[in-house]
């Protein structure tokens, strides 16, 4: 045969026995063995041609396992999901070894360009002045680390991406109001790498989606460093980086409570009446009701925090035209990519106790985003991974 590596003649050496684990149960087999003279390599047809890998699953029983490990611990999956839902009996170590192997597969796929599935693009929703509208936004959240000998280490920050087709409350909004109400979609992309690593594989998901199709794209964010400077560098077409408005109410807050030490109503009061001027208002009347807001008689601390506020209106001032937002029908809270932390990252990396090395949680990333996201992506990329 013609080895694949090299394209020389290979020659068979004989045959070579291997087990496999599949869904009913251990396969033992005969291989041919062939061996190239020229580059030194060899080589097994028949394991390429049933898909199996360095591991001892087949890609169903492959498949399954990681399904399990991707939901929750290592150890529930090998103990408790696996023997009752797929009837196999399999190790932790098994589980994570198969489970942090596929989503390394998904991350080498992306960072080729691939994409799983066919084009698929979505038919997007509408704002208030009749244009479709597309969201794009980006979050961060802490995972935990474990350095050598087992010992903690320093956590680290996982981001998270997505592109979402948010169903308006408004059906006259919907792309198709005579129908019946659709489903939310959204495509993530995550990993335990810098902002940067997630630029392409987002653009790619949001390519296949359709996003040039929509009229308008908004970008959210909580503020962080460096996400304004992402949306713009990535997705030239972004109207607008809209601040999430219950981040700036957070700050608002803040001084609220320092104003009115020890008095809840005033505090609530006050926080209430300041963020209904902020969304009806917008930041920019704020700020500047803010800087001539009278602290005499204030304490030292209440003095501090009203500093920060209004430094921290200053910088951000540009991404709170809440009432021009609005009045187009945009959203206004980055809720849902803080929520794709806590469902794509948290929910399988943040449990008690967890602690991860490097490479097992940014693969864990990548395959939760994948299982997190629509269906159909899950099951091309196991059609062809």
């Amino acid at each position: 045969m013609t080895c694949p590596g090299c394209q020389q003649d290979a020659r068979c050496k004989g045959f070579r026995p291997r087990t496999a684990l599949s869904l009913l149960g251990a396969l033992r087999l005969r291989r041919h063995y062939y061996r190239c003279r020229h580059c030194n390599k060899g080589t097994f047809p028949l394991d390429q041609m049933l898909g199996l890998r360095a591991g001892d699953l087949t890609p169903a029983a492959d498949e399954v396992v990681c399904l399990a490990g991707v939901q929750a611990s290592f150890a529930e999956a090998a103990a408790k999901t696996l023997p009752r839902m797929a009837g196999l009996r399999v190790g932790e170590s098994t589980v994570e070894r198969a489970t942090e192997a596929a989503g390394l597969r998904v991350a080498e796929a992306q960072a080729v360009g691939q994409t799983f599935g066919p084009q698929q693009p979505w038919a997007w929703h509408k704002d208030a002045e009749g244009k479709t509208v597309a969201y794009v936004a980006v979050d961060a959240t802490g995972v935990g680390m474990q350095g050598a000998n087992g010992a903690e280490a320093e956590g680290r920050m996982a981001y998270v991406g997505m592109v979402y087709n948010p169903v308006p409350d408004r059906r006259e909004q919907w792309a198709d109001p005579s129908g019946a109400r659709p489903t939310w979609q959204a495509r993530y992309v995550a990993g335990v790498q810098p902002l940067a690593a997630l630029a392409q594989p987002l653009r790619r998901q949001a390519g296949q989606v359709g996003l040039d199709h929509a009229e308008r794209w908004v970008a959210l964010s909580d503020g962080g460093s460096g996400l304004e400077d992402f949306f713009q560098n990535n997705f030239g077409r972004v109207e607008a980086v809209i601040l999430d408005f219950w981040h700036v109410a957070e700050y608002l807050g803040d001084l609220s409570k320092a104003l009115y030490p020890g008095q809840e109503e005033e505090a609530q009061t006050w926080r209430g009446q300041w963020c209904h001027r902020l969304k009806h208002e917008g930041g920019a009347i704020v700020l500047e009701a803010l800087r001539g807001l009278d602290l005499k008689g204030r304490s030292r601390p209440a003095r501090q925090t009203h500093q920060e506020v209004v430094t921290y209106f200053s910088n951000q001032v540009h991404r709170m035209d809440y009432p021009s937002y609005r009045a187009k029908g945009w959203q206004i809270g980055s809720g849902p990519v803080e929520s794709a932390c806590k469902t794509v990252v948290g929910q399988r990396l943040k449990g008690g106790g967890m602690r991860w090395g490097e490479d097992g949680a940014d693969s864990l990333c990548h395959l939760r985003a994948l299982f997190r996201s629509e269906p159909a992506q899950w099951q091309a990329f196991w059609g062809h991974n």
